[in-house]
């Protein structure tokens, strides 16, 4: 067990992460003031749940600085056993994301592209896979609920190569000091500071709080299929404000949408699915339960 799953967070600790989480590069002293704690207190905090590994701050870069214009849920079937073919999956470039899953399809996993064009390429590279027997695509149209870059529109810059490298320096640590990033790239301490103010303010970017959700309870995560009857745009909308939902995006293909949930137990997350379906015009297909998470967006 490693120490994410023992750390207990206490109410202070919850709302440094919801602080954190809205402005990962909030400065210790009006994270203190906004928390009741002082700012010595607070840095001690901060660096006990960064140093046990249940949180982590990080620059998040919008999809489309990483040139990714199109992306699609797959559930996946196998030949053999599940983790061989997850792994499989895992070690292409274009996936994101690979979980071993219950149910009919043993893998989950999400991959994302340029265009239509390469991202029908990097499905077509996964049903090719020796382990795989089937790949079924669900293509996202719209992101409506993500637990860190929320419905960010596209940013308003194109990065140079110093702003990419500074990116590069963010996703790693998220709290890098505007000095430790100058002298990486080259540059001083203010003109570093200039640089990210403009990466964040365009929407390149954005530093939040990543926590593990075992540290805060929630450990089983499960995913879920639904199509959208009578106004979709209304069952769409009150999916994505229940608040078991962390991830919510619209597609074409085999379902209207593509979901997944946190809960702290099978049971409540039977629970949330039950939920969802007592919703009006939302017909949930079919239901999973992540048993593995292999290969990770944010993994470090």
């Amino acid at each position: 067990m490693n120490a994410a799953s023992t750390l207990q967070l206490d109410t202070v600790d919850a709302a440094i992460v919801h602080e954190l989480r809205a402005d990962g590069r909030l400065a210790f002293e009006a994270l203190a003031g906004r928390v009741g704690l002082s700012r010595a207190a607070a840095r001690l905090r901060v660096r006990r749940l960064l140093d046990s590994g249940a949180l982590r701050v990080v620059g998040v870069l919008h999809p489309a600085v990483r040139g990714v214009g199109a992306s699609a849920h797959l559930s996946i079937g196998v030949r053999g056993t599940a983790a061989d073919a997850a792994a499989a999956v895992a070690a292409l470039p274009a996936v994101a994301s690979v979980s071993v899953t219950t149910g009919r399809h043993p893998v989950s996993a999400e991959v994302r592209a340029g265009d239509l064009e390469r991202l029908s390429a990097a499905v077509e590279g996964v049903r090719a896979l020796p382990r795989v027997s089937t790949a079924a695509a669900a293509v996202h149209t719209r992101t409506l609920k993500d637990p860190y870059l929320g419905s960010a529109p596209p940013p308003r810059i194109s990065p140079d190569e110093t702003d990419r490298r500074l990116l590069g320096l963010l996703e790693s640590d998220g709290r890098s000091s505007f000095a430790e990033m100058a002298g990486r790239v080259g540059l001083s301490a203010g003109a570093v500071r200039s640089r990210v103010k403009r990466l964040l303010e365009s929407g390149a970017v954005r530093v939040t709080a990543l926590l593990d959700p075992a540290a805060a309870g929630m450990a089983v995560h499960g995913g879920f299929a639904a199509r959208l009857e009578n106004d979709a745009d209304a069952a769409a909308e009150s999916v994505a404000q229940t608040d078991d939902v962390r991830f919510l995006a619209r597609c074409l293909g085999p379902a209207d949408a593509i979901g997944t949930i946190a809960a702290a137990s099978p049971t409540t997350l039977h629970e949330a699915f039950d939920r969802l379906r007592g919703l009006p015009g939302v017909r949930l297909t079919r239901t999973w339960l992540h048993l593995a998470h292999v290969k990770d967006y944010y993994d470090a």
